[in-house]
C-alpha cells in the first residue's frame, strides 16, 4: 500500500503539470529534426557499411534522451517535498526506506516509459519496422533504463536542499553522459581516450541494447550498435541494481 500510494501520487502530480509532458518531448524532437537533418549529408561513420541516414541513427538517442530527461527531472519532487514538509512526514511513518525509494523510482519510471512509448510511434518515419519481438524487447530495455536513471536522480536529489542546486548538478551530468553514450556519434573512429570514456559510461550499454532491439525483426544491422546485446543488457541491469541500492542507502542516511 505505501508503494502504491507514493507511486500514484507521482502520477497525479505529473497529470496536474501537463507542461512537463510537452517540454520533455518537444525539446528532444527539435534536436532530432534540426540536428538530424543538418548532419545527414555529412554522416559517414568510420568502419561501418550499409546505408543509414543520420535521422535514423539519431532516433534511438532521442528516445533515450526523453527517458533521461523525464526520469531525472521527475526526482525534483524529492527536493520540493522536503521543502514543503511532506517528505518529513513520510520519513517518520513506519515505512521501510527501501519501499519509499522503490515507490519514487517506479513513479519516475512509469512517467518516462509512457513518454518514451509516444516516440516509438515515430519509428516508421525512420524506416524502422517494429515487430512483436522488437516491441517487447524495446519496452523492457526502456523500462530498465528509466528505472536506473530515476534512481540516479534520486541518489542526487536526496542530498539536495534546493532545486537550483539539483539543476546545476544534473545539467553538469546529464548532457555529457548522453553525448558520450553513442547517441550523438558512434564510438568507431573517435580518439582512444574518448572511446574508453564511452566504454565506462553505463548509458552506452543501455543505448546499445535499445538500438539493437529496434532491429530484432529486420535483417538490417544497426550502425554503431556497440557491445553484444546480452552484455549490454547485463550491464544495464547491474546499473539499475547499483543505483537503487545507492539511492536507498542515501535515503536511509538522510533520514537518520
Amino acid at each position: 500500500m505505501p508503494i502504491a500510494t507514493i507511486w500514484w501520487r507521482e502520477i497525479i502530480r505529473f497529470y496536474r503539470q501537463r507542461s512537463r509532458l510537452f517540454s520533455a518531448i518537444a525539446q528532444p524532437l527539435v534536436f532530432w529534426l534540426l540536428i538530424g537533418s543538418g548532419l545527414s549529408a555529412s554522416f559517414q561513420p568510420s568502419g561501418e557499411t550499409g546505408e543509414m541516414s543520420y535521422i535514423e541513427y539519431f532516433y534511438p538517442g532521442i528516445v533515450v534522451l526523453v527517458l533521461l530527461f523525464t526520469s531525472i527531472f521527475a526526482t525534483i519532487s524529492v527536493v520540493n517535498d522536503r521543502r514543503e514538509g511532506f517528505l518529513q512526514g513520510v520519513l517518520v511513518a513506519p515505512v521501510p526506506r527501501w519501499q519509499i525509494v522503490l515507490a519514487q523510482a517506479l513513479g519516475g519510471t512509469t512517467l518516462a516509459l509512457l513518454q518514451g512509448v509516444l516516440l516509438l510511434f515515430l519509428a516508421p518515419m525512420t524506416d524502422i519496422r517494429l515487430g512483436a519481438a522488437s516491441l517487447f524487447a524495446t519496452l523492457g530495455i526502456m523500462a530498465l533504463l528509466a528505472f536506473g536513471l530515476t534512481n540516479l536522480g534520486l541518489l542526487i536529489a536526496w542530498r539536495m536542499e534546493s532545486t537550483q542546486g539539483f539543476h546545476a548538478i544534473m545539467n553538469l551530468l546529464l548532457i555529457p553522459i548522453w553525448l558520450l553514450s553513442g547517441a550523438f556519434f558512434p564510438s568507431a573512429g573517435v580518439p582512444s581516450w574518448l572511446e574508453w570514456t564511452m566504454k565506462f559510461n553505463p548509458l552506452t550499454y543501455g543505448l546499445a541494447a535499445f538500438r539493437q532491439s529496434l532491429y530484432l525483426d529486420t535483417p538490417a544491422k544497426a550502425i554503431g550498435e556497440g557491445s553484444a546485446w546480452t552484455l549490454s543488457l547485463l550491464i544495464t541491469g547491474l546499473f539499475c541494481v547499483l543505483t537503487y541500492l545507492g539511492a536507498t542507502l542515501t535515503a536511509s542516511a538522510q533520514a537518520n
